[in-house]
């Protein structure tokens, strides 16, 4: 009897002496784990359950997942001196984790810091008005300029993109002022070149009649048959008027001082 208890005693505490020298740690799907061993780098640990003794070894977990970063409102000074708000979204993905924690003491930090000086670059070489009208293309410059320091960092930049741009309240307003200027001026030019069109077809239609009188005639009547309840009256020309009357008359005798003028 004694023999057991002794038996479990040191079941036991081999138990706790194993719990105190061993540890475990989990490595899920989505992550990598970084394993130093007395302080040396010594692999990278892939999803699974490893066990190791912590006072030799320790295991660093690194979430490889694509991960978003915003750059909150910058404010820049255009090329042109004018103070701008701008701010960057991005998203990134570990592809080398052992690069991203040696080769950096805070990887998060030096990626919101290449994109600040990125945006910060991008925005400083273009005035105001290039800004407007080249949003995208200074999207594709904030990536091109943050890919390799990133790269290098062992960290894949997917996507940088310009989220927005704040502009002083004076500059809006002109800003405004000149998008309805050019507006009402686009207005202006499609009406002039809409009354051209149509004194355009009013000349060639009155030289058309001039050409040709009845024409006119014409066009009213195929007016007046697209509208019921009109009276139509015609006018003849005199002209054609008396050979009508005088076409069923017989012709009048010679006068009577003629004929014995004659005889005579």
């Amino acid at each position: 009897m004694e023999l057991l208890w002794l038996g479990l005693l040191v079941v036991v505490l081999g138990a706790l002496v194993y719990s105190r020298l061993v540890a475990a740690v989990t490595v899920f799907e989505y992550e990598r784990g970084l394993r130093f061993h007395r302080g040396r780098f010594d692999r990278v640990l892939g999803p699974g359950l490893y066990r190791y003794m912590p006072r030799y070894t320790r295991i660093q977990r690194v979430d490889v997942r694509p991960t978003q970063v915003a750059v909150p409102g910058q404010e820049v000074l255009s090329a042109d001196g004018v103070a701008v708000k701008a701010s960057v979204a991005a998203t990134y993905r570990i592809v080398a984790p052992e690069r991203a924690v040696l080769e950096t003491g805070d990887f998060q930090a030096a990626i919101y810091a290449e994109l600040q000086l990125a945006l910060r670059g991008a925005i400083s070489a273009l005035a105001v008005e290039e800004l407007l009208a080249r949003r995208s293309d200074i999207s594709s410059s904030l990536k091109a300029a943050t890919v390799e320091p990133l790269r290098l960092l062992g960290i894949e930049l997917q996507e940088a993109a310009l989220r927005d741009i704040t502009f002083p309240g004076e500059l809006k307003k002109i800003f405004t002022q000149v998008v309805k200027a050019r507006q009402e001026g686009l207005a202006a030019l499609e009406r002039a070149r809409g009354e051209t069109a149509a004194l355009r077809n009013l000349a060639n239609a009155a030289q058309m009649v001039q050409r040709s009188p009845a024409l006119m005639q014409l066009r009213l009547l195929q007016v007046l048959g697209q509208q019921g309840g009109n009276t139509v009256v015609l006018g003849l020309p005199n002209t054609t008027a008396i050979p009508l009357r005088d076409a069923g008359r017989e012709p009048l005798p010679p006068p009577e001082g003629g004929d014995s003028a004659s005889e005579t």
